[in-house]
């Protein structure tokens, strides 16, 4: 049984919705671990921590630019509350992410190691 377009458009925009709450959730996830890593003094492991955190943003950046792409050329989506959570959960790992580096830098300055002003 073949889909039809309104179908083929809820698929990709539930395809979306999911990467947005499971790449923010990685990524928060991830910055944690870079908190956890740099109150232990692994600062190598809370950088690399850091930098999974980011790709994992990036990995939802690009869901979310489906959506608003679709949105721009006229494919307007039905607001969800799974799509509303998606976007909430996107900000606040992003915020969540962003914090993280700071407390990385903190436990940095606390070791004595040099942090580079951004």
């Amino acid at each position: 049984m073949e889909k039809t377009m309104a179908e083929e458009e809820q698929d990709q925009n539930m395809d979306a919705i999911m990467g947005l709450i499971l790449n923010g959730g990685n990524a928060k996830s991830s910055a944690f671990e870079a908190i956890q890593a740099a109150k232990k003094g692994d600062f190598e492991t809370a950088d690399a921590k850091l930098k999974e955190a980011d790709g994992f943003l990036v990995d939802a950046h690009n869901s979310q630019t489906k959506m608003l792409t679709a949105e721009a050329n006229g494919e307007h989506a039905t607001v969800t509350l799974l799509m509303v959570h998606s976007q909430d959960h996107l900000m606040t790992s992003i915020t969540f992410r962003d914090l993280a580096g700071e407390i990385v830098d903190l436990y940095k300055r606390l070791d004595g190691k040099k942090v580079e002003d951004n």
